[in-house]
């Protein structure tokens, strides 16, 4: 995955977001304190949200450029986008949820395979409304997964899970990474996550980037900041 920021502003509440940034990585965390602006700058690539200035391109296709007033809107951008709150249909069974994410014309990733992967077998005729929050989390990613993304967002997956739900989910998480290898962009606070699932590490504070390099040497204690911010030429 490359993904390019250019001059990226989006005005929040209490401070504006600014972006000028280049990666490129499989599995990219993006880590910072609530108010950070990290779902803002989800909303951004996912095209949620528009920036008052600035332009971003995925792999080399311009997702939005407001000088030449482009914006691929968000359902032809192929990004899979699991928010913190899920998003699912409450009167609809797990399987109607699932199938909702299918996108005609695509090289669709296998129904059953993302059934067994994510061990929703059992769960398949159940209305969401009667599934935990583990397992809902489950369905949402399997209903982004099966929109067959060229990258993957998750906001926080893990937040509202108790601490042995939060580890079977983190190793459910290591096997779709593993078995589908689609790039993601994993959002989160807490340093653990980012440093089982992620190759590189965003870090945001107040809608600025403060850091930017490999997982292991972000969280090194002691370690000095690695700058991997774009510069022109």
């Amino acid at each position: 995955m490359k993904l390019v920021f250019e001059d990226v502003i989006l005005p929040l509440s209490e401070f504006e977001l600014r972006i000028e940034l280049a990666l490129e990585a499989a599995t990219l965390g993006l880590f910072g304190s609530s108010g950070a602006g990290k779902t803002s700058l989800l909303d951004l690539i996912a095209g949620v949200r528009q920036p008052v200035r600035g332009r971003i391109v995925l792999d080399d296709v311009v997702l939005v450029d407001r000088a030449t007033r482009i914006s691929v809107p968000s359902r032809d951008r192929g990004i899979g986008y699991v928010p913190q709150e899920g998003a699912l249909f409450p009167h609809l069974s797990v399987e109607e949820n699932l199938r909702y994410g299918r996108r005609s014309g695509t090289a669709a990733i296998s129904f059953d395979r993302v059934i067994r992967v994510l061990k929703l077998e059992t769960l398949r005729q159940r209305r969401i409304d009667r599934l935990s929050g583990g397992e809902k989390q489950r369905v949402a990613l399997g209903r982004a997964l099966l929109s067959s993304p060229r990258l993957l967002l998750l906001d926080e997956p893990l937040s509202s899970l108790d601490a042995v739900l939060r580890e079977e989910t983190m190793e459910l998480l290591e096997q779709v990474r593993n078995e589908f290898r689609i790039p993601w962009i994993y959002v989160s606070h807490a340093p653990q996550e980012l440093q089982r699932l992620c190759t590189e590490v965003v870090v945001l504070d107040r809608g600025q980037v403060t850091r930017c390099g490999p997982v292991e040497t972000i969280f090194a204690v002691g370690s000095a900041p690695v700058w991997r911010l774009r510069q022109d030429g």
